[in-house]
Order: C-alpha cells, then structure tokens, then sequence
C-alpha cells in the first residue's frame, strides 16, 4: 500500500519531465516530505480545456483520498487513498475514474512500515520505516485516479462547491519490497504516459492492460529513522538514511 509519501521536485521540473502544457503556478504546493492522507497533491492528467478542442497535459492540485462522485460526503476520503490494479475496473468507488479520469503523481518516494519481530519472542513488534525511490533518482510516477466531487451545499457553479480528489493504484510487491509489504505503489514509466493519461482510452480491458509494473531492479530501498511517522516532522532529513546506531537497531 502507500499511505504516506516525499514530493519535494519543483513544479517547474515536473512541467518539463513530463511535458505538461498548461499549468497555474498559483496552484503549486510547497515541497514537502511527509504527505498524508487528504494533503493537497499535484497531479498530471490530461482534460479538454474549457471551449473545448484536443486534451491537454496539465498539472493540477488535488486533494489525496478519492471521493466517488456519488458519494453523500467527503468524509470516506481517508479510506480511499489506494485502489487495488486487479479490481480496479470493477470497484463502485473507483470503476468510472479508471475508464476516464487516470492521473500521474510525481513524488520523491514513498514511505512503507515493516512489522519487525522481537528477538526471542519478547516484548512487542516495532514497525520500522524504510523510504522506497528510484535507483537513478528521477521522480516516481505512480499511476492514480482523479474524481470530482459536488457539495450540494453550494450552488453547482460556485468553485467552493466542487472538490477533486485522487488515489493511488497499488500492485503487488517486487521481490524486493515483499519483505517490508505484499503491496506496493504501482509506477509507470515514461513510455507508458501518453497511454495512461489519454481520456479517450475509455475501455476497461484496453485500460487494464497498462496495469503491468516496470520490470524489477529499478527501485532501492533506504532505513530511515522512525520520525517519520509522525506527521508534524517534515523536513529533508526524512528521506536520509539511518545507521544502526543512529536508531539503535540494525533493522535491513
């Protein structure tokens, strides 16, 4: 799964690694490096502009934690920050998103917790942090979903009564990662954008079939200091490793 990530890369890096088309700097975000669930996110997608006319690469702030369109309330948000690859197209809260509204999000990494057993079966289970980011330290794509929500409260043309919210799709975990999670972020690579983000790609097994992860070898795995695990820490240091000494546990 993936419940808490980095995303520190300048907006204008991302306009230029993923050739985005249009953007409004006044929605940028600070970077940060402990995002969680319902934290603003910038997203990737593409969307007729309004006047119509061909889909557009834009970079949009969204907020973490799908809410479907059919929902009474926001509140089911924080339970919705992951969407399984292989029910994906079949799931109410996630099906019409997958068909048209399919996103990126650029991030540093992310963040997974290992249940550690205690030595000679005493005392509790620690869970220990490890930061997970690309070998060659380009931003991850992980494949995601956007969806549009109306507080009825608000009159339909009214900006405040319109909220746009994403997941992340999650797959199986490499060989690599099994040992910290079964599960991880699914995340594309860049000769798979052009296919993920195109809204007129609107059949599901067409839609399904991009759902493979890279081959394995392209993600390293850094111990890092627990810290993270609580959301007012947010600083670089996050992502840094730690050493045996430094936590007090030898832990990868």
């Amino acid at each position: 799964m993936c419940g808490r990530f980095a995303a520190s890369t300048r907006p204008e890096d991302i306009v230029e690694l993923f050739g985005v088309a249009q953007w409004d700097p006044e929605e940028t975000l600070a970077p940060s490096w402990n995002v969680a669930p319902t934290d603003p996110v910038l997203a990737v997608l593409e969307r007729v502009p309004k006047g119509g006319g061909a889909p557009v690469r834009q970079l949009r702030r969204l907020r973490w934690g799908l809410v479907p369109a059919w929902s009474d309330s926001p509140a089911t948000a924080v339970k919705m920050i992951n969407a399984r690859a292989d029910t994906v197209h079949e799931k109410p809260a996630y099906r019409q998103a997958f068909a048209a509204r399919r996103c990126l999000l650029p991030v540093d990494g992310y963040y997974e917790w290992q249940t550690v057993e205690p030595v000679g079966g005493r005392g509790r289970p620690r869970k220990v942090p490890h930061f997970v980011h690309r070998v060659d330290g380009a931003p991850l794509a992980l494949a995601g979903l956007y969806e549009f929500w109306r507080d009825r409260g608000h009159p339909a043309d009214h900006p405040a009564g319109w909220l746009v919210t994403c997941t992340i799709v999650t797959t199986g975990a490499e060989d690599l990662l099994a040992p910290i999670h079964h599960r991880m972020p699914l995340f594309l690579q860049p000769e798979s954008f052009a296919a993920w983000l195109d809204p007129g790609l609107d059949n599901a097994e067409e839609a399904r079939a991009l759902l493979v992860p890279p081959r394995p070898g392209l993600l390293a795995v850094t111990p890092v200091a627990s810290a993270v695990g609580s959301i007012r820490n947010n600083h670089p240091g996050l992502t840094e490793r730690v050493t045996p000494d430094m936590e007090g546990a030898l832990f990868w």
